[in-house]
């Protein structure tokens, strides 16, 4: 682990993004709740704000954050055969939440997956990303 000790402890935020693929009619059956597994859009949510609050469990060397807050958007695009989920994730500590909102995200992403595989095998995640990160040394925003 890197060590932070040194460092203040500020207001930190990280907003990330996970695209899921898949045809039309499986998106649409996600944006009616009517799954085989239920609702989709639901779980998913609540899968991405426990996976936040597990990434220190998850990647060895990330540090155990007292998250102040984590929420999960998901937006459904029948047309195009998208769901997108938007992860933002907010502390007050020493080090950033990145990796709390791009493991939302992913859980979020594979908990869709999950759902829909007994309707369609061939739905793809098909990115994760770092949005935005604010505070810290200094603030970032993809282009």
């Amino acid at each position: 682990m890197v060590d932070v000790s040194a460092k203040a402890e500020t207001e930190r935020g990280a907003r990330a993004q996970a695209i899921v693929r898949m045809s039309p009619a499986t998106a649409a059956a996600v944006e009616h709740g009517n799954a085989p597994k239920g609702d989709v859009i639901s779980t998913a949510r609540l899968a991405g704000i426990q996976a936040a609050k597990r990434t220190a469990d998850l990647i060895p060397l990330a540090h155990p954050l007292p998250l102040t807050s984590v929420e999960v958007a998901v937006d459904v695009d029948v047309d195009s055969g998208t769901v997108t989920l938007v992860s933002e994730a907010r502390t007050v500590a020493r080090t950033g939440v990145e990796l709390e909102a791009m493991v939302a995200c992913s859980i979020g992403a594979l908990t869709v997956y999950d759902m829909v595989k007994g309707i369609e095998r061939g739905v793809a995640v098909e990115s994760v990303v770092l949005l935005e990160k604010a505070g810290g040394a200094q603030d970032w925003r993809r282009a």
